[in-house]
């Protein structure tokens, strides 16, 4: 197998700084890597081969030194992965792919770019759901590679215990609640073993320092006088707050059906005063009795022509799932807009109607 040395390079000028550079060794052939690394003398240790701090070094200098060996960790690791990697691969190579493959990795060397390549893989064989979920969890963690201003995309070498409790750390100065903290961290996670999977790094088990579980949430019940309040309001001025108050009391009706199995409700769902339908979540089928209120709500909206039951997905020729969103987007926003007229101390979204099911 290879060896690797780090050598120190005098400055053929005195009192100038010399050079740091990697020594790859492989078959009785030596190749060496200009690591740009500067430093003087007396800063480094040749019998250890190893950055040393002086007593009386300035602050700066000290600073300078220590992310100096912080960056011949990585790079002396990676090379080293380098190695291994090409050991078990079990095919005769040289010091000088060693140094070429260091110098200029393959694009799936890289973290960003291989979890792209991999949403747009998924994205291909109809993976819907996943490829949104990696994909607002990539862009979050894009948002934190631009913050830390080290580039857009990091090499799978330098994903680590430490970056990821960085990133833990940005998110959490961002005001991400834990439960979504968790999300993006085992979505990323996910990510980082598909890689380990194609064995295109070894696995480090960057994710053991961060919180990766789920917290018990506070459920955001309101009181039945707030229910029956949100129910009675005339909304006849504003067609689209009318719209959202109609679909959260149709979901509290129905026992806070989520949005989106309330979305891809079909009238055929509905049948002998009973509505029967499949969780999308859990695949579990139940069955509600059809009430009065449900009927109001339903008569209110014109769906002829449609096969859906509620006025969510009304383009049977365009995407669904994009006109699913939308209207959950605007829901969400309307009812949080309601909250706020009838001063709810919380705000008021779909989930509230889940957790109030039994209130009146």
């Amino acid at each position: 197998m290879a060896s690797l040395k780090i050598k120190y390079r005098h400055s053929s000028i005195e009192g100038k700084a010399g050079t740091l550079f990697y020594q790859v060794i492989h078959n009785r052939v030596a190749r060496q890597i200009n690591s740009g690394y500067k430093i003087y003398p007396d800063e480094w240790d040749i019998f250890n081969s190893q950055i040393i701090i002086p007593a009386k070094t300035g602050e700066n200098r000290h600073r300078y030194l220590v992310s100096l060996k912080k960056c011949i960790e990585e790079d002396t690791s990676r090379l080293k992965d380098i190695m291994i990697r090409f050991e078990n691969l079990g095919y005769k190579y040289t010091a000088d792919e060693i140094i070429e493959y260091y110098s200029a990795p393959p694009v799936n060397e890289y973290f960003v770019s291989f979890c792209e390549n991999l949403i747009e893989e998924l994205r291909q064989i109809g993976k819907i759901r996943t490829t949104e979920t990696y994909t607002t969890t990539l862009n979050s963690f894009k948002r934190f590679m631009n913050f830390r201003k080290k580039g857009r995309d990091i090499p799978f070498d330098n994903i680590d215990s430490n970056l990821m409790m960085e990133y833990e750390q940005y998110l959490k100065s961002n005001d991400i609640c834990p439960n979504s903290t968790s999300y993006y961290m085992r979505n990323l996670r996910a990510m980082y073993n598909r890689a380990v999977e194609k064995e295109l790094v070894i696995q480090r088990y960057p994710f053991k320092h961060v919180y990766t579980g789920i917290d018990k949430t506070v459920k955001r019940a309101v009181p039945a006088k707030i229910i029956r309040q949100i129910r009675d309001m005339d909304l006849s001025h504003d067609s689209s707050l009318e719209y959202a108050r109609d679909l959260f009391m149709f979901s509290f009706y129905t026992r806070g059906m989520s949005f989106i199995d309330m979305a891809y409700l079909k009238k055929s769902n509905l049948q002998n005063g009973f509505l029967s339908y499949r969780r999308k979540k859990t695949n579990q089928q139940l069955l509600i009795k059809w009430e009065k209120p449900m009927q109001e709500i339903i008569d209110k909206y014109d769906t002829m022509g449609s096969s859906y039951l509620l006025p969510i997905i009304l383009d049977a020729e365009a995407d669904e799932r994009k006109q699913y969103k939308s209207a959950a987007q605007l829901v969400n926003s309307k009812l949080k807009k309601l909250g706020e007229q009838i001063g709810l101390p919380i705000p008021l979204t779909s989930y509230v109607a889940k957790h109030n099911a039994f209130a009146i």
